[in-house]
């Protein structure tokens, strides 16, 4: 048999509706290979599966194994199997490694050293900057940064390891052909041209909300550790940090004010054991990587010997609040305001407010 025969067998037994990932493992456990399942007979099927065996037999899913034949032909994308020598042997470790990756980009990204991370998609901007200097600080150390690809926290992750020269791995919940949000199609390109995007979601699947949940598993499978940057106490992200536990894998947490309700879900990680994290060099310690390479030089950035920056804080601020705290009139406070927004310092928020950007 050859290898476009032995993938077809493959896909077949994954593309059958009703034949889920729990059933396909019993299967190969009992009979090996794919295509030795099928040469066995409903017979000796049903004595393992019982009448999901006619399944097996009565539905072939011709169209889509030719399609995805003929997806993974195109350069640089890949369907990676069990069998396979490069698939990625971190998720051999997980209860419940798919059959099947289809890869756009470099699957040889999936065995690589990594972090994820993952948190809130209506992120605040100190979160967004937090995320992607951290990704951008840990790419530089050579650990590659897993993320969903979701707007918010994932996005952000993916952009500082790619702004770094680093390699980003994104696992989405459609099909592998497919992107989405639309609102990162530039990401997603970028992604596949310089990292890897993964999906285990046969060609074409759409968005379906119970898919997300699902490929955690694997964004977490695939990491030596997971970091949370923003999380509501009920996010998808804690949901993924509840993986990682039981993978075995590290689970980190940022802390965040007490105000916040994004920074709730991370002090509920740290309360039941997540490790805090101020520093990338915490994580890099953590991790057994080296923190004393330097990431590059950043401008300076001003202290809390800076009056306007003191009375900032680090919570949002009201504009009549900080004239109260530092004395100065509107016209003076607009204009330093507006410097330290164009460098980079703080944001504007809603309702005429502020916030520091550290």
């Amino acid at each position: 048999m050859n290898l476009s025969e032995g993938l077809a067998a493959w896909l077949r037994l994954s593309l059958i509706p009703g034949i889920g990932g729990e059933t396909q493992r019993k299967l190969l456990a009992a009979f090996g290979l794919p295509e030795a399942i099928f040469a066995a007979g409903r017979l000796a099927v049903r004595g393992v599966i019982g009448e999901k065996a006619d399944l097996l037999f009565d539905f072939v899913p011709e169209p889509s194994i030719e399609r995805s034949l003929a997806w993974a032909e195109a350069p640089d994308q890949h369907i990676l199997t069990l069998a396979d020598r490069a698939y990625p042997p971190a998720l051999l470790e997980i209860p419940d490694p798919p059959c099947l990756l289809y890869v756009r980009g470099k699957p040889e990204l999936l065995s690589r050293r990594g972090l994820a991370m993952v948190g809130s998609r209506n992120a605040t901007p100190q979160g967004l900057q937090t995320a992607e200097n951290f990704a951008k600080t840990l790419a530089g150390h050579g650990l590659n940064i897993i993320s969903g690809l979701a707007l918010g926290i994932d996005a952000a992750a993916h952009r500082g390891a790619l702004a770094a020269g680093g390699t980003t791995v994104a696992v989405i919940g459609t099909g592998a052909d497919r992107i989405y949000p639309a609102r990162n199609e530039e990401l997603t390109r970028r992604i596949a041209a310089h990292g890897a995007i993964v999906s285990e979601f046969p060609l074409g699947t759409p968005p379906i909300a119970a898919n997300f949940p699902r490929r955690n598993r694997i964004i977490s499978g695939l990491a030596l550790g997971v970091l949370v940057v923003e999380a509501a106490p009920e996010s998808g992200s804690l949901i993924t940090a509840r993986l990682a536990a039981e993978q075995g894998r590290d689970v980190f947490a940022i802390p965040g004010s007490i105000h916040s309700p994004l920074a709730r879900g991370c002090h509920q990680l740290i309360k039941q054991g997540a490790k805090l994290v101020e520093t990338a060099s915490d994580i890099l310690e953590e991790l057994g990587s080296d923190p004393a390479a330097e990431a590059p030089p950043t401008a300076p950035r001003p202290t809390d010997d800076d009056p306007l920056f003191a009375a900032l804080g680090h919570d949002p601020c009201s504009l009549d609040e900080l004239a109260e705290r530092t004395g100065y009139d509107t016209e003076q406070l607009l204009a330093e305001l507006l410097l330290l927004e164009l460098s980079g310092q703080l944001t504007p928020l809603p309702g005429n407010r502020y916030q520091r950007l550290s």
